[in-house]
């Protein structure tokens, strides 16, 4: 490996490490105001969100009814109570079946 890779590798870990840090180290016994705390709380159902919508959509060419399905499924499992596999597991039971069907 050329150097190039190594000051790459090195660039990529700082680039990295500094979020972690900067918050770590500035913020260390300081109270977050509500609203903040609030925000931040939030960010990883919103990416979470941004992650998953996409999918749905292009899960299976041509069929978009196929990820529409699938999450109306897992919504509704959710919704009523069904923990995290059950949720994963029914959605997979019910794509499956639409599958031998479709």
């Amino acid at each position: 490996m050329g150097a190039t890779y190594w000051w790459m590798l090195a660039g990529m870990a700082i680039v990295t490490y500094l979020p972690r840090m900067v918050p770590l180290t500035f913020l260390d016994g300081k109270e977050l105001p509500p609203i903040v705390s609030g925000v931040l709380s939030n960010i990883p159902y919103a990416v979470l969100g941004a992650l998953i919508f996409p999918a749905i959509i292009f899960v299976q060419k041509g069929n978009i009814l196929f990820g529409i399905i699938g999450a109306a499924t897992a919504f509704l499992i959710a919704f009523l109570g069904g923990g995290v596999m059950s949720v994963v597991l029914g959605t997979i039971g019910i794509l499956a079946v639409y599958g031998l069907f479709m």
